[in-house]
């Protein structure tokens, strides 16, 4: 970071000889810009600062983006009063059960499929147009695996306010639907795309009770079923969204359909 700093240095240095040169010699020095002089130190520190903090986080976002994890992560934004565990090593079985939302699937299917994720996740939404309609064609469909999904609203007020928005399209029967409608519209973090009158008009537009609905939002009566989800997660090791438990078994991030086809593949072979 302190190169970054220098390097606006050098910067401010080569403005103060650009006014320097491009002024007359009579002029120059009653016109020059000093900017060692006290008066401008304020301004620079704050200028420095910002531009610290703006080149430490493309840094990061860089970073992230070259591993390739295709995971939304905690360190992005914090959750107050939690602290996650690590995840688990690849090829650990985890106990996670199926939480209470319906389940896609047949219940006597073989493997179990159990995502956390976010609605307003980036990574999640590319689940759930790359990899989730694939599982439900080759595996759901028929009858080999069942999908259950939690919650793990960590991204702000606006991932809590759309994870309770599918609580209260549960309770008229369209969880499913209603999941797929917020994937379908998502929008950046926290940009007003999940406000609370964008989510009862998205119920509204999926023909449930808009008065039911809307009352039930403003409750916020499943918010203890959103952080129990959040809570089950964290002591699973679930560390960023999305998290895929298969039969037990972590996949992190929205990984290429072949990484889970492998693996689920490899479970109904065992329980032949």
């Amino acid at each position: 970071m302190a190169k970054k700093v220098v390097g606006r240095k050098i910067v401010a240095e080569k403005a103060e000889n650009k006014i320097e040169t491009s002024q007359s010699p009579q002029k120059k020095n009653s016109n020059k810009i000093n900017l060692t002089d006290k008066s401008y130190t304020p301004i620079l520190l704050v200028l420095l600062l910002v531009a610290a903090f703006l080149l430490g986080a493309l840094s990061t976002k860089l970073s992230y983006v070259e591993k390739g994890q295709g995971q939304t992560g905690q360190t992005q934004t914090g959750i107050q009063g939690t602290v996650p565990n690590q995840a688990p090593s690849p090829g650990v079985r985890v106990k996670v059960d199926n939480g209470h939302l319906p389940v896609l699937g047949k219940n006597d299917a073989k493997v179990t499929i159990i995502e956390f994720a976010d609605f307003q996740c980036p990574f999640c939404e590319r689940f759930f147009k790359d990899t989730i309609p694939n599982l439900k064609k080759d595996y759901v469909d028929t009858g080999k695996v069942k999908l259950a999904f939690r919650h793990y609203a960590f991204l702000g007020q606006e991932s809590t306010w759309a994870a309770q928005a599918s609580e209260c399209a549960n309770e008229q029967d369209k969880f499913w639907e209603y999941h797929d409608y917020l994937y379908n519209n998502q929008g950046p973090e926290n940009s007003g795309a999940f406000a609370k009158d964008k989510l009862i008009g998205f119920a509204e537009s999926l023909g449930l009770n808009k008065d039911q609905f809307a009352s039930c939002l403003n409750s916020d009566k499943y918010s203890k079923n959103v952080s129990d989800d959040l809570s089950a997660g964290q002591k699973a090791g679930v560390t960023g969204t999305p998290a895929t438990f298969i039969n037990g078994q972590l996949i992190v991030g929205a990984q290429p359909y072949a990484s889970f086809k492998t693996l689920i593949d490899e479970e109904l072979k065992k329980i032949k």
